[in-house]
């Protein structure tokens, strides 16, 4: 059906109102008090990336701390995109390598030692690269000690929906923020819950102590926004927006979620299986237990070079895969590399 009403119009700086309203809706819950308060303030931004950017403007300009701790590790990405306005990067330990899990003692003592009032970003859900997540027992924990010790806790959320197949559990680390009073950032992307990765459409939230400090908070916003990109691009809103607003095509879009997540966990059921099968040395049981779209292996550089000259499979060198794009036609092959290149990188005494 065409849609005669359609126009190529500027949107607001802000971008399309309607997406931003549902959008904060979609993230925080229809009954979130913050909401029904007017204390959350959201502007429509270049998919996650620029949604990321705006807030660490907004952060340098106006917020008195201008420290950020990153989990270790986290998205290529972060680095760029906070330091380039002008913010300073320190680390807290997120994932241990030798365990393959949280390292939640870590977490708990680097942030608990962190500067008063530092930023701290978090990945939402669907952790990228590790496929890591705490529990919500341990969000909750993370939340009392971010709230004692004054930290702003500013999260990227680009895989709800991905993660448990449903989109209210997938923001339940972001709500219990939103709810407690405080403050928090949110941007968000939907690149990959909606597939709309050309489109660039995300959005960056934050929730402020009063109604009449978000709309300062707008204001200032509006300010950085106009200099940086001017007003965001309308084609990508109006898609999301037509399927937030439309109870049809809502729930044909969470079921295609639901679809897509659980072949994420077949396909890591079916690798697991496999290696398993094989009697690959090691303990894979660590695949079946990450969640969303991405997995770290646990394979060293070695093994991964090993990977790519013998069996033509390119990945990251620390071992990083993208669950997404791997087929169940393609697990067995796939496997089979991984068992050869275990078996190649053990000692020769091992293997006697």
């Amino acid at each position: 059906m065409i849609c005669r009403s359609a126009d190529k119009e500027y949107l607001p700086i802000t971008g399309m109102p309607e997406f931003n309203k549902l959008s904060a809706k979609l993230m925080f819950g229809s009954g979130s008090p913050a909401i029904k308060e007017s204390r959350v303030v959201t502007v429509q931004c270049v998919s996650g990336c620029l949604s990321l950017r705006v807030g660490a403007e907004f952060l340098a300009k106006h917020y008195h701390q201008h420290v950020v701790y990153l989990p270790e590790p986290t998205y290529g990405n972060h680095p760029n995109l906070i330091s380039a306005a002008g913010l300073t990067l320190k680390t807290y330990r997120y994932y241990d390598p030798k365990t393959l899990v949280l390292d939640f003692q870590g977490l708990l003592e680097d942030l608990g030692s962190a500067l008063t009032g530092a930023i701290v970003l978090f990945h939402a859900c669907g952790h990228n690269p590790t496929g890591v997540d705490p529990t919500c027992q341990q969000w909750e924990q993370i939340r009392q000690l971010v709230r004692q010790r004054g930290l702003l806790p500013f999260f990227d959320c680009a895989y709800q929906g991905l993660v448990s197949g449903n989109l209210d559990d997938d923001a339940q680390s972001i709500r219990m923020f939103g709810c407690d009073g405080g403050e928090c950032f949110v941007a968000q992307s939907y690149s990959k819950n909606m597939g709309l990765y050309g489109e660039r459409i995300g959005s960056l939230s934050i929730v402020c102590k009063t109604a009449d400090v978000a709309r300062r908070v707008e204001s200032q916003l509006k300010l950085i926004i106009r200099p940086l990109y001017s007003n965001p691009p309308i084609h990508g809103a109006a898609i999301v927006t037509a399927i937030l607003k439309d109870r049809d095509l809502y729930q044909k879009w969470t079921n295609e979620l639901k679809a897509m997540r659980d072949r994420l966990v077949q396909v890591r059921r079916q690798l697991y299986d496999s290696l398993c099968n094989k009697g690959t040395p090691g303990d894979w049981s660590h695949i079946i237990k990450q969640v969303g779209m991405y997995s770290f292996t646990g394979l060293n550089k070695d093994q991964v070079d090993f990977l790519t000259r013998e069996y033509h499979i390119y990945m990251s060198s620390d071992g990083r895969i993208n669950i997404g794009g791997l087929s169940s036609k393609a697990v067995p092959y796939f496997a089979g590399a991984i068992h050869d290149a275990v078996i190649s990188s053990l000692p020769s005494s091992t293997l006697a």
